[in-house]
């Protein structure tokens, strides 16, 4: 039961994250990428903190995450923070520059692919599924992305540096989570990226209370629901789900993505991008089980 109710878990915040898509690409039609980014990380790690609250009063943490001190867990809030700054902004770069929802996440989902590749750079050899695995979503990737005069468009760009971005944060959040509380660290980081993403607003935006007010609804989504009430979930399924079949359910994301564009906003994929997306998909699958 414990296993079937983290899968549950897992599933709901795919279909956050998924939809969550959607809010970015609405709400980025009102108000720049470093202003959407700054303010749904502060509300995200603004709805942790009753979580956090509430989990210590609930029991103590366990002595194998307590025994490492706070400053474990501010240099890796600080780590993760700023590796999801960087790979957040392109990804918002990427819808922004006019890629649809569900494009944005088939691109975004290739991190789960990236990740074992770059371990060839650590020494740790990918299994030979993770050769067909890229192969396919090479296929993919072109069949979504490149267009008829064999041109890449720059949202695709965007978004391909945002997936090799998200592979170090998953890589980075991989070496600090299992040494400290793994709520209060997401907390931290979302506070780190968004401090990090306002002082670029500041720079290279002009917000306005205005504009932030047509994005609110967006912004409490993606700030309330993306961030704080889907990592939650995901770290409550994750306890009792294998790692394999988490991460397969997770990218399930993707596919979500791309019917709430459709359903909501009323963007349908060509033939071409649906083939790309499935090879895409097909690859993602592959890395995980095989």
């Amino acid at each position: 039961m414990n296993k079937a109710k983290g899968s549950i878990f897992l599933l709901i915040a795919a279909l956050i994250w998924g939809t969550a898509f959607v809010a970015q690409s609405v709400g980025l039609s009102n108000i720049g990428n470093f202003t959407f980014n700054a303010i749904r990380n502060y509300i995200g790690a603004l709805t942790l903190l009753p979580v956090i609250f509430i989990m210590s009063k609930a029991k103590k943490e366990e002595k194998s995450v307590a025994k490492y001190g706070n400053k474990t867990l501010i240099i890796g809030g600080i780590a993760c923070g700023c590796a999801l700054a960087i790979a957040s902004s392109f990804q918002q770069m990427g819808i922004a520059a006019g890629a649809e929802p569900g494009k944005a996440g088939f691109i975004t989902a290739l991190y789960i692919i990236f990740v074992p590749l770059v371990g060839l750079f650590t020494k740790k050899k990918p299994r030979a599924t993770i050769w067909l695995a890229v192969l396919l979503a090479v296929i993919g990737m072109y069949l979504l992305c490149v267009k008829e005069n064999f041109t890449l468009e720059m949202a695709d760009v965007y978004l391909l540096c945002g997936a090799f971005s998200f592979t170090f944060h998953i890589l980075t959040v991989d070496k600090f989570s299992p040494l400290v509380d793994c709520v209060k660290l997401s907390c931290i980081q979302f506070f780190v990226c968004g401090t990090l993403c306002m002082i670029c607003m500041f720079l290279f935006e002009e917000p306005t209370l205005a504009t932030i007010k047509l994005a609110a609804v967006p912004i409490l989504y993606t700030g309330i629901m993306s961030s704080g009430v889907a990592y939650t979930l995901q770290v409550v399924g994750q306890k009792s789900t294998p790692p394999t079949l988490a991460t397969l359910i997770m990218s399930l994301e993707s596919v979500f993505a791309a019917l709430a564009g459709w359903i909501i906003l009323h963007q349908a994929m060509s033939l071409q991008e649906l083939i790309g997306s499935a090879l895409v998909f097909a690859g993602i699958i592959i890395a995980q089980v095989f």
